[in-house]
């Protein structure tokens, strides 16, 4: 498990346009003076080093989660719906220390929810995840389960909400996506799905064949943090109950 301090592996180049940055944001939005190196380190390195670009977006993000998250967190009674579908789990961390969600892509029904309501569960989810990281780790691992997964459950509107909230509000902090039990109807979603998802996060997205399922889990995580439904020794934890 790696339990580097993430300051640690920061040059001394980098450290410069950190401080650029943190000077530019401050006289755009006095609020920005609340964020830590770490955050803005995460949003520099999304924009490849861009300064300007890294500013314009951590300036977006604040702005967005005044509005979006304005009591600086989502209340389980503002996602009842969302919550009543199971549909998201975590619990666990793999080999790197990063804590491991768990997606039932069938639960998810777009009749049963609304685009609002979606939206504030992806913060919510998101915000769980990032509060529940261990000093030294900036990321978390998903396991994408399709099992079951049908029309019924296509909803690319959300899909394509939730990859844009992650990418601009959330950089740098998805590591890796398991998807896994992927039905043949899913390939159209995901053709459409695939251009709004920027270079570095294709990167991320791992499809794995059902033959050799727990065999490539196990690369990343142990036996004893895996899921008991992929074989391996934990039971799911609905992200309400999980502890952050």
């Amino acid at each position: 498990m790696d339990l580097r301090d993430p300051h640690e592996v920061s040059d001394e180049r980098e450290q410069k346009r950190l401080a650029l940055m943190r000077a530019f944001v401050e006289r755009e939005d006095p609020a920005s003076k609340e964020v830590d190196d770490l955050e803005l380190r995460r949003f520099l390195r999304a924009r490849e080093q861009d300064i300007e670009k890294a500013s314009k977006q951590l300036l977006k993000s604040l702005k967005w989660r005044r509005t979006a998250v304005p009591n600086g967190f989502i209340s389980e009674s503002e996602i009842p719906n969302e919550l009543e579908q199971d549909k998201v789990f975590m619990q666990g961390f793999d080999k790197k220390g990063s804590p491991i969600a768990v997606v039932l892509g069938a639960k998810h029904f777009q009749t049963n929810t609304s685009p609002d309501q979606f939206k504030r569960m992806v913060a919510y989810t998101l915000d769980k995840f990032c509060a529940s990281m261990p000093r030294g780790q900036e990321k978390f691992t998903v396991i994408g389960d399709l099992q079951n997964w049908g029309y019924a459950n296509c909803d690319i509107r959300a899909y394509i909400a939730a990859l844009d909230i992650m990418q601009s509000y959330y950089p740098e902090r998805l590591g890796k996506v398991f998807i896994i039990h992927v039905p043949y109807i899913f390939w159209a979603a995901w053709k459409i799905i695939y251009p709004f998802i920027d270079q570095k996060t294709k990167k991320k997205f791992v499809f794995v064949e059902d033959k050799k399922l727990k065999e490539t889990l196990l690369q990343d995580i142990e036996e004893s943090q895996l899921p008991d439904i992929y074989g391996g020794m934990l039971q799911l934890v609905p992200i309400q109950g999980s502890s952050s």
